[in-house]
């Protein structure tokens, strides 16, 4: 039953970048829409560091010691997470912000290809991590799909908006989302196969990780767009807003 449920939310994970996708179609690049869903991910990302991924990580990984080696594990490996989603970076020039930049045709079309590429690995090792983290608890699994849906709105608008500048592409267009949405449910269904080699210590290695990749997220893709836009109106009551949806999802879930 666990495994239905965290491959199911390995895809719901990826409809969110096909919803950033419609409202770009829908709405146009709405500059406030993807202001607001940038700080309500951060809110909610930024607290589900705190509140649970870091301690979930290190039960894990304490298991009964009372030694700090549990904590040079965690750290090591979430420094691993936050590298593994650098190195993954330097291959998508800059798929925030800088869009309005003119390049020529067959430059954009590389961009476009390579960011891709990128883009579905990125989500493959996020699908990997919510798949665990739902095995870890469902609670937590809950968690990590608001969080990583919502900062999956604004890339499937940013996705949208930069291939969306020929009419001519939007069948590549369409197929390059739909990969890149389906790319969370790859990486879940990845993880189903390599279950039979989970452990207590292995799930908290994954989580730890998981809790670098966020951090990743959260301090080098929505903190520095938030700090540019932080005099919008839209930007404060985003970033609250988001840590109040994760604080409700926590007390509700600590009483079930």
């Amino acid at each position: 039953m666990a495994t239905i449920g965290a491959l199911g939310s390995t895809l719901i994970v990826g409809v969110f970048i096909l919803l950033g996708y419609f409202i770009v179609k829908k709405v146009g690049n709405n500059h406030h829409v993807m202001n607001f869903s940038i700080s309500l991910a951060f809110g909610v990302m930024a607290s589900l560091i705190l509140f649970e991924l870091l301690p979930e990580s290190f039960e894990h990984l304490n298991g009964s010691r009372t030694d700090f080696i549990p904590i040079c594990y965690l750290v090591f490996f979430i420094a691993v997470g936050v590298c593994l989603l650098k190195f993954l970076d330097i291959f998508i020039p800059d798929h925030h912000e800088k869009e309005h930049k003119k390049v020529d045709k067959d430059n954009l079309e590389h961009i476009g290809i390579v960011s891709c590429i990128a883009l579905i690995l990125h989500n493959m090792i996020e699908g990997m991590a919510i798949y665990t983290s739902v095995l870890s608890s469902i609670e937590l699994g809950t968690l990590m799909c608001i969080g990583v849906g919502l900062h999956n709105i604004p890339m499937g608008m940013v996705l949208a908006s930069t291939f969306y500048t020929s009419k001519k592409q939007d069948k590549k267009t369409k197929l390059i989302i739909l990969l890149t949405a389906l790319s969370t449910f790859m990486g879940g269904l990845l993880m189903f196969f390599l279950s039979s080699f989970m452990n207590d210590f292995v799930l908290g290695i994954l989580l730890s990780v998981t809790t670098g990749m966020i951090a990743y997220i959260v301090l080098f893709e929505l903190l520095p767009h938030l700090l540019g836009h932080r005099k919008e109106k839209e930007t404060i009551p985003g970033i609250l807003l988001g840590v109040v949806i994760l604080l409700i999802s926590v007390i509700l879930g600590h009483h079930h």
